[in-house]
C-alpha cells in the first residue's frame, strides 16, 4: 500500500495483502464487518486544497466508494452532507468523525433513497446546513445477483431501479436550482454498463441508464456552467459485494480477471471524484471515467 496517492508504486502489487474472503452480510452490509477491511483513504489520502470552500452532497457516503469520496473531499477543503440508510449509522458515524477531524462540516442525513420525499428533503437539508450545493455525487447503489430472470422479483427490479436511477433523477432535479456556474454532478455507473454479467441483469441495466442520463444532462446544463460526469468502477472491494452482490463462491477470486490481476480499493477512486469535482476538469463534461484495473471498454 502506498504512503499517499502521490507515491510512486507498482499498481499490480498494491493491496496484495488484502485478499477477498467469502463472507455474507445481510443487505446493505457494513464496512465495520468487512474482512479484510476496505481502504477508504483514511490514512493515505493527502489533500492540497483543491476544493476549499466547496459544498458537497454524497449518497452512499457511509462506506465504500462514497466514503472514500467524502473523505477526499473533506481533505481538499469541502464540507460534506452524507446520505445513507439508517441501518448504516455505525459506518456513517466513523466517516463523519474523520471529516470533522479535518475541520470540515459533516452533516448526516439518513434515509431511504427509494423515497422521493426523502430525496427532496435531503437536498433541502444540505442547502440549509451548508448554504448551497456545488458538488452532487449520486453514488448509492443496490446490487443483488440473480441467476434466472424468471425468479427476479418485480420488487427487486423496482428497488434497484429506484435506488440507482430514480434517486439520481430526484436528487439532481432538486439540486440543480441551487447550483451556480462551476458546480459539478458526478454519477457512479459501473463497468457492468459495458460488460454486463448474466447474473446482474437489473443492476447492469441501471448502470447503462446512468451513463446515458449523464451524457444527455451534461449537454442540457452545459450553458449554465454546470458539468456532469460519471465514474465507472470495476471490481472494487466494498460491503456491496458480500451482501449478495456476488455469489459466495466468486468472492475469493474477485478482481483477478482484470489486467492488473486484483480487485480495487475505494481509496483508488477518491482522487477520481476529486478531479471531476475540481476546476482541474473544467473542460470535461459528459464523460465516463473508467476505474476498472485496465479492462477495455467501448
Amino acid at each position: 500500500m502506498s504512503d499517499d496517492q502521490y507515491t510512486f508504486s507498482d499498481p499490480t502489487e498494491l493491496y496484495r495483502d488484502k485478499k477477498p474472503q467469502a463472507q455474507h452480510q445481510p443487505e446493505p452490509g457494513l464496512d465495520a464487518r468487512l474482512e479484510p477491511k476496505a481502504d477508504l483513504g483514511e490514512t493515505s489520502y493527502r489533500g492540497t486544497g483543491r476544493l476549499t470552500g466547496r459544498k458537497a452532497l454524497v449518497t452512499g457516503a457511509d462506506s465504500g466508494i462514497g466514503a472514500a469520496a467524502a473523505i477526499a473531499f473533506a481533505r481538499e477543503g469541502a464540507d460534506v452532507v452524507l446520505s445513507y440508510l439508517p441501518s448504516e449509522e455505525p459506518d456513517a458515524a466513523r466517516i463523519a468523525a474523520i471529516i470533522r477531524d479535518e475541520g470540515r462540516q459533516a452533516i448526516t442525513v439518513p434515509g431511504d433513497l427509494r423515497d422521493s420525499g426523502y430525496c427532496r428533503q435531503l437536498v433541502a437539508s444540505a442547502v440549509d446546513a451548508m448554504g448551497g450545493i456545488d458538488i452532487l455525487v449520486n453514488n448509492a447503489g443496490k446490487q443483488i445477483y440473480n441467476e434466472d430472470l424468471t425468479t427476479l422479483s418485480d420488487e427487486q427490479f423496482d428497488d434497484t431501479m429506484k435506488t440507482n436511477v430514480y434517486a439520481m433523477f430526484w436528487l439532481t432535479k432538486a439540486a440543480l436550482p441551487h447550483m451556480r456556474p462551476g458546480s459539478t454532478i458526478i454519477n457512479t455507473t459501473s463497468h457492468q454498463a459495458y460488460t454486463p454479467s448474466e447474473i446482474l441483469v437489473d443492476y447492469a441495466t441501471t448502470k447503462a441508464a446512468i451513463n446515458t442520463f449523464t451524457k444527455a444532462l451534461a449537454q442540457q446544463v452545459a450553458p449554465k456552467g454546470i458539468r456532469v460526469n460519471a465514474v465507472a468502477p470495476g471490481p472494487i472491494w466494498t460491503p456491496l459485494q458480500v451482501s449478495d452482490g456476488q455469489p459466495q463462491e466468486k468472492i475469493a477470486e474477485f478482481g483477478e480477471q482484470t489486467p492488473l490481476g486484483r480487485m480495487g480499493q475505494p481509496a483508488e477512486l477518491g482522487p477520481v471524484y476529486v478531479f471531476l469535482a475540481s476546476a482541474e476538469s473544467s473542460y470535461v463534461s459528459g464523460e465516463t471515467l473508467n476505474v476498472n484495473g485496465g479492462s477495455p471498454t467501448p
